[in-house]
């Protein structure tokens, strides 16, 4: 099997379970978007010397491709997908909520802003994270136009970008506030 098709040579690219739209498509630009941030995870991944960090953004990349998958599929194949495959339910928006909680008892926030980059792993984590933002701003788009299937999608990508920020922050929990804040302490 060839890795190209020429299917999308003129502009347009195909749907899980069918269908056709074109290549900038709002529904493209919101998958996409998601696979950026799945990209951006793998890059903090390679980056992040903490173990556990690096478990937590495996699974939220498997995650990501479950929100792709029903992003990437019109409503009316929406039924034929879910009989075959996983989606967003309330009870992952929940699973986040309790890593954030944990990683929040781990971590000592500082007591001002937060520049990113004090560690290679908390920058990229902090880019997937802006990323993220911009993908639920694509997702709230197809939301607006009556497109999003599943509205628990909206509430587990708001949720992640909180983990992500946590994330980020816990593998930077043992260094010094003054390369988390780019300040020196008492300044």
């Amino acid at each position: 099997m060839k890795i190209y098709t020429r299917a999308g040579d003129e502009g347009e690219t195909g749907l899980f379970f069918g269908g056709r739209v074109p290549k900038n498509d709002l529904r493209c630009e919101a998958y996409g978007s998601v696979d950026h941030v799945v990209s951006a995870m793998g890059a903090a991944r390679a980056f992040c010397k903490d173990e556990k960090v690096k478990r937590i953004i495996i699974d939220i990349q498997n995650q990501l491709f479950i929100v792709g998958a029903e992003l990437a599929t019109l409503p009316e194949n929406y039924n034929i997908m879910k009989e075959s495959y996983k989606i967003i339910v309330p009870e992952m928006v929940t699973e986040l909520e309790q890593l954030i909680d944990e990683l929040d008892a781990e971590v000592k926030l500082p007591p001002s802003f937060i520049l990113p980059g004090a560690s290679s792993g908390s920058a990229v984590l902090d880019l997937a994270r802006t990323t993220l933002r911009e993908a639920e701003r694509r997702i709230l788009d197809l939301e607006e136009l009556g497109q999003l299937v599943n509205k628990q999608i909206l509430p587990y990508v708001n949720r992640l970008s909180d983990l992500l920020f946590m994330l980020a922050r816990y593998e930077d929990k043992n260094l010094p506030d003054e390369l988390i804040t780019g300040q020196k302490i008492n300044e």
